[in-house]
């Protein structure tokens, strides 16, 4: 079938709409007519060369939609549920998943950072040569055609921009908080970066109980979307951030500081902000070749714990259904994480948006 999507061919230049041919599924897969899809940085680290992938690719890997047509084999999907789209799928068998860390599976990472399906092949072409896939999903795109393992079952009352959240910057950021620190009620947190993934950190505090809860952005529309959905403080970055957070919380530090940036010198500014025996938690995706700069004697004198988190630490098939729970019971304000919503052929303007900080979330939907 042939579709519209954004592809993206070479680095330094942006994304563009055209059209694709699209196979359907083969056994193991799936096809879902996407609904929406989340504008994240992930994709743009493409544009930038931070991220290397096989090209022509089509981008996107935060998606939610309607399951259309199931391959052979596939089994707890049937046409019409509506999914949200899983971007690292577990196996369920190895190592990583058998000790409880399903974010860390290595059986598909092959496949997945290749840019194809798990057979090696792909369904996108155009002109008789193969596109690429991003994330297993490919979601800037009318339709996709993906493994099965990528689709959780979602509620049907769930809205898709929602449910599309819920595939990243959510699970991400909500995780950091439930799965990889496991913040007790009444803890001090403070967010580095409150994009999608910072302000799903700060709606995690919030449900947990913690407080006080700070904000920490150089975009003031950003810190005031903060304070609207749960964020105690906000604090300009540009300011003594370290000694602006010890003052909100007794001299010491905050208990817990979680990075969603990606930019060691952030990073740093984390450790810095945490008192004694507290945590650090670094969710954003910094360039491979970067490093991070930080006092030895401090780590062991003070007695501060360094934590990586993978996409929250989660397990999508317990994690999705479990937020857009929380998200029925108005326990999860995930809907006011959206700030615009654009169509397919708005993708650049989008990320124009994403990159000035004029928005905390954009969705592009489909119709």
């Amino acid at each position: 079938m042939k579709i519209q999507a954004a592809i993206f061919r070479e680095v330094g230049q942006t994304f563009q709409v055209e059209e694709v041919e699209l196979e359907g599924p083969r056994a193991g897969e799936v096809l879902v007519r996407v609904k929406s899809a989340g504008v994240c940085h992930s994709d743009w680290h493409l544009v930038t060369g931070a991220t290397q992938h096989p090209l022509p690719v089509v981008p996107g890997h935060e998606g939610s939609g309607i399951v259309e047509q199931v391959g052979e084999g596939v089994s707890g999907l049937a046409e019409g549920d509506h999914v949200s789209l899983n971007w690292a799928p577990s196996c369920g068998s190895c190592f990583y998943c058998l000790h409880g860390r399903r974010s860390l599976c290595q059986t598909y990472i092959s496949p997945i950072w290749g840019g194809v399906m798990f057979d090696g092949t792909t369904r996108l072409s155009q002109n008789g040569t193969s596109v690429y896939h991003f994330s297993s999903l490919a979601c800037f795109a009318e339709f996709v055609v993906v493994p099965a393992v990528c689709c959780v079952p979602m509620p049907r009352d769930v809205p898709f921009d929602v449910a599309a959240l819920i595939g990243c910057a959510v699970t991400t950021g909500v995780g950091a908080v439930l799965n990889t620190a496991k913040v007790e009620a009444g803890s001090s947190v403070a967010v580095f970066g409150v994009g999608g993934v910072g302000l799903s950190m700060i709606l995690g505090a919030k449900h947990v109980g913690a407080s006080p809860i700070i904000a920490v952005d150089i975009v003031a529309e950003k810190l005031e979307t903060a304070l609207q959905l749960g964020a105690t403080h906000g604090i300009a970055s540009d300011s003594n951030v370290a000694e602006e957070i010890q003052s909100l919380t007794g001299g010491r530090g905050a208990d817990y500081a979680f990075e969603a940036i990606g930019i060691p010198a952030v990073q740093e500014l984390c450790f810095e902000s945490v008192r004694p025996g507290g945590t650090v938690v670094l969710a954003g995706i910094a360039r491979s070749d970067q490093q991070l700069a930080l006092s030895s004697a401090k780590l062991t004198r003070q007695e501060k714990t360094i934590m990586g988190c993978y996409y929250g630490t989660s397990d999508p098939a317990r994690d999705f259904p479990a937020y857009a729970k929380l998200f029925q019971a108005g326990k999860l304000e995930l809907d006011r994480l959206v700030s615009k919503r654009y169509r397919l052929e708005q993708i650049g303007e989008a990320y124009e948006d994403l990159l000035s900080g004029s928005i905390a979330r954009g969705v592009i939907e489909f119709e």
